[in-house]
């Protein structure tokens, strides 16, 4: 039922998983790295080659080295993540305004014209803005293959959005648990061409 396939949902897709990427490379060469040398070190320093334990006195220079290296790999991650996150929060004026309503534990979207439904059917290739609202408790409504998620907090106007890239049926669900039936609070995301969805 669902795309499992979800490159180019929509126009997130690029920027969160080249951010992920990323971070996932250092940490993984960090990973690898550091249990290469703690491996070497245990095999080197026991206690049968080294019984005499040996004092060694710090270097500055080392220490400068591994402070900056660090800093300049906590930079980049911080940069690709930023680049990621800052089109999120600036959707365009032109763009198509659904409200999306949550409350234990449904979500209801209600369109421009008036008409409300249970899942999310979005027009392909335009920019479409979801204005959250939460009516009881703090829900979070999620978007997985189009790399979106917002928190929707009781009494806070606060907005998403995304255009959608590729026609097909996405799952959307609430990622704030919020009570008995959390795990139910699941829905669809539909994407159609325009002229489908304007019918």
């Amino acid at each position: 039922m669902y795309d499992l396939n979800p490159e180019n949902a929509s126009n997130f897709v690029a920027g969160v998983d080249l951010a992920f990427l990323i971070i996932l490379g250092i940490s993984l060469f960090f990973l690898v790295g550091i249990t290469v040398v703690m491996i070497v070190f245990i095999r080197k320093y026991r206690r049968d080659r080294n019984p005499e334990p040996t004092q060694h006195e710090g270097s500055t220079r080392l220490e400068i080295i591994w402070t900056l290296i660090p800093l300049a790999l906590v930079m980049v991650m911080f940069y690709f993540g930023w680049m990621g996150w800052k089109p999120m929060k600036n959707p365009p004026e032109e763009a198509m305004h659904i409200t999306a309503v949550a409350r234990m534990w449904q979500f209801k979207l209600q369109y421009e014209n008036g008409r409300t439904t249970d899942s999310l059917y979005v027009p392909l290739n335009q920019a479409v803005v979801l204005d959250l609202k939460a009516l009881d408790v703090i829900h979070s409504l999620y978007i997985p293959a189009f790399r979106v998620k917002e928190d929707m907090v009781p009494g806070r106007e606060k907005q998403m959005w995304f255009i959608p890239g590729k026609v097909g049926s996405y799952e959307l669900f609430c990622t704030e648990y919020c009570g008995l039936d959390h795990s139910y609070m699941i829905t669809g995301v539909r994407v159609m061409p325009e002229d489908t969805f304007n019918e």
